[in-house]
């Protein structure tokens, strides 16, 4: 399963869902940092189809909203 999470560090958001991979110890998750990479950003808006942070691709399907994706990573641990 591939897991990319896009983001940006000046986002709240952003550093809630980090702070929770980092506590969790996973090493599974590819960051993209939007205001780092411009390729990044137009990905993120081609593939995802809007410019929000954070958003975790799985597997090329992107989801969205802090929360969500925390309780999807916390459900789905290889």
């Amino acid at each position: 399963m591939k897991l990319e999470l896009f983001k940006k560090e000046t986002c709240p958001y952003c550093r809630k869902v980090m702070n929770y991979i980092a506590e969790a110890n996973r090493s599974d998750i590819e960051y993209h940092d939007i205001d780092e990479s411009s390729e990044d950003r137009e990905r993120l808006i081609k593939e995802g189809g809007m410019l929000q942070v954070p958003c975790l691709f799985i597997d090329g399907k992107p989801m969205y909203e802090s929360d969500d994706i925390i309780e999807w990573l916390r459900n789905n641990y290889e």
